[in-house]
């Protein structure tokens, strides 16, 4: 057993770690992550406004507030729905800034220049114009991936027009606001000059502009973004790199983030339609079945180190299990320690997947509701996968016993680490005990 895990160590420091660090600082995963930072706050409001507009009662409720609501949510359902559709409906336009102005901070541009030539670029291509009207068709999660595209396009060509000196140039005497307005005045007609052509280029060719485009070519990544597989794949990655001391969760979210809000907004779509709800796998999923207490659901580990034994256990779950609650275990996974020992390897890694299978599972077999809302990731578990399904009850069960399960599969891993502890204690106190003696 120690050998096999000294070769995996091995693995893991020689080809793991390298290659995840990489990944963690590539200043576009930077930029990507960043952009959907800079826009969350406005989904996640824009997400709670459908609570409002869609509560949670059945359409033939005789019970009178919850008939009142509805009757009410129907009525004034179209100017209900403006804040979610200024928030959630143009998410495209907060993350395309947000990426823009990453990537202008990391090569020492103006972030707010770079950041509106992003979003310029992106509305460009993903906001045609007939009949005197232009189209929201891509503004909200069918336009992600063109926004992602356009951002880092529109800031690349920046910088490299910049670091080429290809700019005007203003006097010293001119103010700064002025001389910077100047200065990006060839990067926009760089950027007109070659999205707006090819956008139509694209469109004469096949009848479709960039954004359908792009979303044809990748509906098999996206289809395949939402299954069991890539969940469990996804999950494994996560804990492997969190075991080898690098925050997994930071690059695979940076990664799955386009796939779950482009999903994300097809089910909020399908929520408005009254039609059935086609994803599972969203951040919500994520958030709230597989990370319970952190990376590795961990709070139910941390009420059992309440319980240990051993005084170092208590008094990392004394430490923890209160930011547990909130979703940061970093006292948990640094203190017990969980990360590099090889005693919690197992577990730390197959319970968030063993949950991931259950929770699947149950949601395909309609037995728990899918998640339909943004939510803030340091919501306490049950009460988040509640929100994220519309405040049903379902969420809550299946959280539950996702958290039942867990302190199941840690418990007999923990005490075999108590008990290595402990041995090891009264092994000190024992030498403690003989120099006292001798001296």
């Amino acid at each position: 057993m120690s050998t096999l895990y000294q070769a995996m160590v091995g693995v893991i420091e020689r080809h793991i770690t390298p290659m995840a660090g990489r990944v963690g600082q590539q200043k576009h995963i930077i930029a990507i992550r960043d952009g959907f930072l800079a826009a969350l706050p406005f989904m996640i409001i824009g997400s709670f406004m459908l609570v409002f507009i869609f509560p949670p009662f059945s359409p033939d409720t005789q019970w009178r507030f919850a008939r009142g609501w509805l009757d009410f949510s129907v009525r004034y359902r179209d100017r209900l729905m403006l804040p979610f559709n200024l928030s959630m409906g143009v998410m495209t336009f907060f993350i395309s800034v947000g990426i823009g102005a990453s990537l202008g901070k990391h090569y020492k541009l103006d972030p707010i220049m770079t950041g509106l030539l992003s979003f310029m670029a992106f509305l460009l291509v993903a906001a045609p114009y007939h009949d005197k009207q232009i189209s929201a068709a891509y503004f909200s999660g069918q336009g992600i991936f063109t926004a992602i595209i356009t951002a880092i396009y529109a800031s690349e060509m920046y910088a490299w027009l910049k670091r080429r000196n290809v700019t005007i140039r203003l006097p010293k005497e001119v103010p700064t606001g002025v001389a910077r307005s100047f200065e990006v005045l060839i990067p926009v007609v760089v950027i007109v000059a070659t999205l707006h052509p090819l956008n139509l280029l694209v469109e004469h060719y096949t009848g479709m502009i960039i954004p359908e485009a792009i979303m044809q070519l990748l509906a098999p990544l996206v289809s395949a973004s939402d299954s069991l597989p890539t969940m469990l794949l996804s999950v494994l990655i996560c804990q492997i790199l969190w075991f080898a001391g690098i925050h997994g969760a930071l690059i695979v979210t940076g990664i799955m983030n386009p796939f779950w809000m482009t999903n994300l907004a097809l089910n909020q779509s399908a929520l408005a339609a009254g039609a059935p709800l086609p994803h599972i796998y969203l951040q919500g999923f994520w958030d709230h079945y597989l990370l319970i207490g952190g990376v590795g659901s961990t709070l139910p580990l941390a009420f059992l180190l309440l319980v240990s034994r051993s005084v170092h256990l208590r008094t990392i779950g004394r430490m923890g299990v209160v930011p547990s609650f909130f979703n940061i275990n970093e006292p948990i996974l640094f203190g017990t320690p969980i990360i590099m020992n090889p005693v919690m390897f197992l577990p730390f890694t197959l319970v968030p997947m063993i949950n991931a299978t259950f929770a699947w599972t149950a949601t395909k077999l309609g037995w728990v509701s899918q998640v339909v809302q943004l939510t803030p990731w340091t919501t306490p578990a049950p009460v988040g996968a509640s929100w994220a399904a519309n405040w049903t009850l379902s969420p809550v069960i299946m959280c539950l016993f996702c958290m039942l399960m867990s302190a199941v599969m840690y418990y007999p891993f923990l005490k075999a680490y108590e008990r290595t502890l402990l041995r090891k204690q009264a092994e000190s106190q024992t030498a403690d005990a003989r120099v006292a003696l001798g001296s």
